[in-house]
């Protein structure tokens, strides 16, 4: 009988180990992060190449990149879902609508970077439908930026963040600082040559979501 009961309490006594083992497996996880923040500079944009009857003219392609992998994709890979934006002078694609096969879509939010914390359950993400419209509305103070006719230079609006609906379906947030190559805007003094020459360089800041929510 005494043998029973030393037996009893033993048992008793290894359960309470085992539970207490797995109370404090399961509150000692600690959270993967799934929020990335990369700054990507001078990403080449269909640079310019010549000057025709119309102006300054590039090759007339995009560059494709992958806001997850924080790369290039190559032109071949165009028609697949590998890519989330392209770029080509002050045009930027996503991968949806017209221009891919991706669940990509847009919408350029007016606010500070950093105060974009969740997209809201009421924001309306675009998709591309060429030639009529984009999902990054394009023109000069419609989108990301505003053009200077006079002195022939581009500036990125301030306030403006571009909200990206990835192929994947997820979420990424862009902030543009600048066009040029060496991430400063060209004084309006530089020659025409230097502006020709140094323009479609893309400098910018994102933050990528991989868990799927919209939150930053």
């Amino acid at each position: 009988m005494k043998k029973a009961i030393v037996s009893s309490l033993q048992v008793l006594a290894l359960s309470m180990a085992i539970f207490s083992c797995s109370k404090s497996d399961t509150t000692t996880v600690v959270p993967v992060a799934t929020i990335t923040t990369n700054t990507v500079k001078d990403l080449m944009a269909d640079t310019i190449i010549g000057n025709g009857a119309q102006g300054p003219y590039g090759a007339g392609k995009y560059t494709f990149y992958s806001l997850e992998k924080n790369a290039i994709v190559p032109n071949t890979d165009s028609a697949s879902t590998k890519w989330d934006i392209a770029l080509a002078g002050t045009k930027i694609l996503t991968n949806g609508g017209t221009s891919g096969t991706g669940q990509g879509g847009a919408f350029v939010f007016t606010g500070l970077f950093d105060d974009l914390k969740t997209i809201s359950a009421d924001s309306a993400f675009k998709t591309d439908n060429a030639p009529t419209s984009y999902a990054i509305t394009t023109g000069s103070g419609k989108g990301w930026y505003t053009y200077d006719p006079i002195n022939n230079l581009i500036t990125p609006l301030a306030g403006r963040v571009l909200v990206i609906r990835t192929a994947s379906g997820k979420y990424a947030k862009i902030e543009i600082s600048c066009y040029y190559k060496g991430g400063v805007t060209l004084a309006t003094t530089a020659t025409d040559a230097e502006k020709s020459s140094k323009q479609r360089y893309y400098t910018f800041r994102y933050s990528y979501q991989s868990n799927g929510t919209k939150t930053f």
